[in-house]
């Protein structure tokens, strides 16, 4: 369970950090005319056209590599936690399915409703609340980011949130929301301390968190599960928050905020003497590494928003978690 080994295609980890680094601000001083930078000028993320052609495309690239089971043709439309889950699925439905996905149903996304944030700097970036023929009646909310003018549009979150759960959002007179900073002390959890302290959570419990599906609820399970006839199961919890993997947080109408953030999870299954690890299906098996003889750990990357108060506990609405790497031992 190395601390080291991140997920599957992380990309451009420092990038933000070059572009605002060298932002400068031009002064033309033979006209008088002063050239504003979008880096510090505040600007809405995207057009609302930019945001539509944006999920449009995603769509197009996500049922593509569903249908071949080929990573590479949404590479360019993933990022962040959504691509560590996406690619990984792609990996072993391809090991196991060399010709291609015979299950193949096209995703379609309606009814979307963008809430885009007026912002300085990069990543710019917004949320896309859709209906989808998959799923049941959960609304999907996707995350989109890029780190300049030039880049491509690029999903870093994907979860699912149960229907009329998605809050009001705060916005000004022309329709643009407000990105809530990763250090604002105006909520319960400052947003870039939110995945460290929900891994916290899943380990030691607390009232931090409301109880839930995501929370008590499945605290209850792996507690359940941990000891069972012949077979002891381990937890460890990690933060992801850089980069790609850093979360987004939207200002909520009732000053609060809806976070995105991403966390890992490892799960060590170990057979006790004269016993043997329950033979785990074949998409596992595809990304597994090793010979499973005693044991079995698996890396798991999990996508989560919360709605994040100004008081009171932090309540996790959708989690989003997928299988990234094994190993057997």
């Amino acid at each position: 369970m190395s601390q080291d080994r991140g997920p599957r295609r992380p990309r451009r980890l420092e990038k933000c950090a070059l572009i605002s680094a060298s932002a400068t601000a031009l002064s033309l001083a033979a006209s008088g005319c002063v050239v504003v930078h979008g880096e510090r000028e505040v600007l809405p993320s995207a057009t609302r056209a930019e945001a539509a052609k944006a999920l449009e495309q995603f769509t197009t690239a996500y049922n593509e590599a569903d249908k071949a089971y080929d990573a590479e043709l949404d590479a360019d439309r993933t990022t962040g936690a959504l691509a560590a889950i996406d690619s990984a699925r792609l990996e072993a439905g391809a090991a196991n399915h060399p010709d291609g996905n015979p299950t193949h149903t096209p995703l379609e996304l309606t009814d979307a409703k963008f809430t885009i944030p007026a912002k300085a700097g990069w990543p710019r970036w917004f949320v896309a609340d859709t209906k989808a023929n998959k799923g049941g009646d959960a609304r999907w909310l996707l995350v989109f980011t890029r780190d300049g003018l030039k880049d491509t549009w690029e999903a870093a979150y994907l979860t699912l949130v149960a229907p009329g759960k998605v809050p009001e959002f705060k916005t000004d007179a022309d329709g643009w929301a407000e990105a809530v900073p990763a250090n604002a002390a105006d909520v319960s959890i400052p947003p870039g301390e939110l995945s460290k302290d929900y891994t916290t959570y899943l380990q030691d419990g607390g009232k931090t968190f409301a109880d839930g599906t995501h929370t008590s609820s499945w605290r209850a399970l792996r507690e359940k599960r941990s000891t069972r006839p012949g077979l002891a199961t381990q937890y460890i919890d990690e933060p992801l928050t850089n980069g790609d993997y850093a979360p987004l947080a939207l200002r909520t109408k009732d000053g609060g905020a809806l976070v995105f953030f991403t966390t890992r999870h490892f799960e060590k299954q170990t057979a006790a003497r004269g016993a043997s690890v329950p033979t785990p299906n074949k998409d596992v098996l595809a990304l597994t590494d090793g010979e499973i003889k005693q044991s079995l750990t698996m890396e798991f990357v999990s996508n989560e928003v919360a709605l994040d108060p100004a008081d009171g506990p932090v309540s996790v609405l959708g989690r989003v978690q997928g299988l990234t790497a094994a190993k057997g031992e």
